[in-house]
């Protein structure tokens, strides 16, 4: 009986390492490791949002900068976790993705800032990486331009320039208290 117990007890362990294993920064898909990326800039977990940049150990400088800056512009924020609006693909290239996301950074006294951002996400096999900005050539920022044109055409863009221009109303001086905040 003493033994079953053990082996239980041990199954048990087993099963819940498998279950949080997969927790963490989904690469499946454009969409998941965008959504990643930004939740864990908000959350200031740098080794999962350098993860979601295909860092697994030792990232450049460029790369670790990138992702302090991401870190940093939600502290500045005060940011008390973000709500997901949307996320898809906006154009797909041969090799990359432009994908944008829509989501809502909570504040303090019920504010919620929105904001919708673009990223280019490469695809090497069945696994997708954010792509860092000194991997972006010039040829790619033109077909992101183009594509980002056509997509502020999208009721998702124009409901997310609504909502901005809304929270600017009640909180002109947001954007630059925290342009402030991160020099």
């Amino acid at each position: 009986m003493k033994k079953f117990k053990v082996l239980s007890l041990l199954m048990l362990c087993l099963a819940a390492m498998f279950l949080f294993a997969g927790c963490g920064v989904k690469h499946g898909s454009p969409e998941s490791v965008v959504k990643s990326l930004v939740k864990y800039s908000e959350k200031g977990k740098e080794k999962k949002v350098l993860n979601c940049y295909g860092v697994e150990k030792n990232a450049d400088k460029e790369i670790e900068k990138e992702a302090e800056n991401m870190i940093a512009y939600y502290k500045a924020m005060k940011s008390k976790g973000i709500k997901l609006v949307s996320c898809d693909v906006i154009e797909d290239y041969e090799t990359y993705s432009l994908v944008y996301i829509s989501y809502e950074v909570k504040l303090k006294k019920d504010k919620a800032y929105p904001k919708v951002e673009t990223y280019l996400v490469k695809k090497d096999k069945k696994k997708y990486d954010v792509m860092p900005a000194k991997e972006i050539t010039s040829e790619m920022s033109q077909e992101a331009a183009d594509a980002y044109k056509t997509f502020m055409t999208t009721d998702v863009y124009k409901e997310y320039q609504k909502s901005h221009e809304a929270f600017l109303l009640k909180n002109p001086s947001f954007e630059e208290e925290l342009a402030m905040k991160l020099q």
